[in-house]
């Protein structure tokens, strides 16, 4: 199948997956049970990830600058930038790609090959809002939060290490991370962690959905499902940046 087929097939579950709900108790149930799986389990990986993050980019910043010219506050400025603008919403993005991504395909792909969503069919069941839709909601929803904290840790992790290691004092990082500070960055970075879950769940949502064969196809659909999702997140930061930053 072309690439193009790829996408008019994905457009059209995304249609089936945003009908209206049957029962929209059931909807919400599922949703909050998707929030806790597919979002608060996912905060200890986003939370050790960001605390080293924000400490490697302290380190690398402070140790290559070299320049008496430039102040010492830049370290925590650097940081904030980096882990705002980039770093919190694009990284952990990849990152929950391959985990929440992988399971959603996986989860999905199981219930093909078992005959599950056709059973769910052949009942009257809508098998994609019922199944799918619960998953985008609870990514769109809570991910945001996910990166809140990603974004406090970060540059937590590089205040801490600047204070251990003595490449920063805690008043220099301090004046850094409150220096020219602009809220709409963000605001930026929180739209841009919405699309990014959308495409995280729907994307992987549609490899496992369409998954055809056995175990072996699942694992595959998996594999796909986290490879798609990052690229079409990589393309559409691009984007993102290029219309709401330039």
């Amino acid at each position: 199948m072309g690439t193009l087929a790829h996408i008019g097939r994905y457009f059209i579950l995304l249609k089936a997956t945003f009908t209206r709900p049957e029962r929209f108790k059931i909807y919400l149930n599922r949703t909050l049970e998707e929030m806790d799986l597919l979002g608060i389990k996912s905060l200890g990986i986003v939370a050790l990830l960001s605390f080293f993050m924000g400490a490697v980019i302290t380190i690398q910043t402070k140790t290559n600058i070299d320049s008496p010219l430039i102040q010492a506050w830049v370290v925590g400025f650097a940081t904030r930038q980096s882990t705002i603008l980039e770093f919190s919403p694009t990284i952990i993005a990849l990152i929950l790609a391959g985990k929440v991504g992988s399971n959603i395909a996986a989860e999905i792909g199981s219930m093909r090959v078992n005959e599950q969503i056709d059973a769910l069919d052949i009942m009257g069941v809508n098998s994609a809002g019922y199944l799918i839709l619960p998953k985008v909601i609870a990514t769109v929803l809570i991910n945001p939060f996910l990166v809140i904290v990603s974004m406090f840790l970060s540059i937590f992790g590089g205040y801490l290490v600047g204070m251990a290691t003595g490449i920063v004092s805690s008043v220099d990082y301090l004046q850094g991370i409150q220096s020219g500070f602009i809220p709409y960055h963000v605001v930026y970075a929180l739209i841009k962690t919405v699309v990014f879950a959308f495409v995280i769940a729907t994307v992987s949502a549609y490899q496992g959905y369409y998954t055809k064969g056995g175990t072996r196809e699942v694992g595959i659909s998996s594999t796909k499902a986290v490879v798609y999702s990052d690229v079409v997140i990589l393309i559409a930061n691009y984007a993102l940046t290029q219309m709401l930053l330039i």
